[in-house]
């Protein structure tokens, strides 16, 4: 373990009130909760109403995995949660301890949701300038002023900034940043070409500049990115590689697999 990732685990987000959310959004539960709930007012139809007792067979089972599905994930978000099983905040230091830098200048965080991650690394280099983006869609509760609050209640609201931003196109000029994150995003935006995303993210980092971009690189979404860490090498960038982090943060890849998050890599390297 190095430096950097001892320091973090003597930081602990949350606990002056903060509220971080969950990776698992509310509209989540309420579609699953919705069907589980019209398919048991189905089922007692079938059997009591319309006597057909292999609909009602069908919507019971219907009912049952979906209460099933709806325990799981309920599981699943407590697992992940801050003040919970605080899987993601382990992630979070995963990925920053992969990191070597010396914490002066400029960080971007691509993706900050609820500001976790933006301020565990304003906690970790108090030197440096962070700057969180996110999209800040319906799914979650998430927002800047939420960030903001976050921010300023762990006491480090002087040195982050968080903005409005789409990971498509940063609204940054090339070579802006000695640092560039980001965890679990990418995925998430629908229709995109991951490594496009990915090269995006990159443009706005500085020439030796470091980076650490962790998502779940499902082979079927993010292609060859064994091939595309070489592409990288070829175009100079220096101590490119990919780090199992459902091995590394989950400790396994059942684990992960078990959280959903099942094919997590970590791209780490300097440009």
């Amino acid at each position: 373990m190095n430096k950097n990732h001892c320091k973090q685990e003597n930081i602990r987000l949350g606990t002056h009130g903060e509220d971080y959310g969950s990776w698992m959004s509310n509209p989540v539960f309420y579609i699953i909760g919705g069907i589980g709930v019209l398919t048991a007012v189905l089922a007692v139809l079938s059997f009591y109403v319309l006597h057909v007792a292999v609909l009602g067979v069908l919507f019971t089972v219907i009912t049952i995995a979906l209460l099933v599905l709806l325990i799981w994930i309920t599981w699943i978000r407590r697992q992940y949660a801050f003040g919970g099983g605080g899987i993601m905040e382990q992630v979070h230091r995963v990925v920053l301890s992969h990191l070597d830098y010396d914490g002066e200048g400029k960080i971007l965080e691509v993706g900050c949701g609820s500001g976790a991650l933006t301020i565990r690394a304003a906690l970790t280099w108090p030197k440096a300038q962070v700057i969180g983006v996110d999209y800040w869609g319906a799914v979650y509760n998430y927002s800047k002023a939420l960030c903001e609050k976050n921010a300023a209640s762990e006491g480090v609201a002087s040195h982050c900034v968080f903005q409005h931003g789409d990971a498509k196109q940063l609204d940054f000029p090339d070579e802006s940043f000695d640092v560039v994150i980001s965890n679990y995003v990418y995925h998430n935006v629908m229709g995109a070409d991951m490594q496009k995303l990915l090269l995006e993210s990159l443009r706005v980092l500085k020439k030796g500049g470091v980076f650490a971009l962790n998502d779940d690189m499902k082979p079927k979404m993010y292609g060859d990115m064994e091939g595309f860490a070489q592409k990288l090498r070829d175009m100079g960038y220096e101590e490119v590689r990919l780090v199992d982090t459902a091995q590394e943060a989950f400790g396994s890849h059942r684990w992960a697999a078990m959280m959903m998050l099942g094919s997590s890599r970590l791209l780490v390297g300097r440009k």
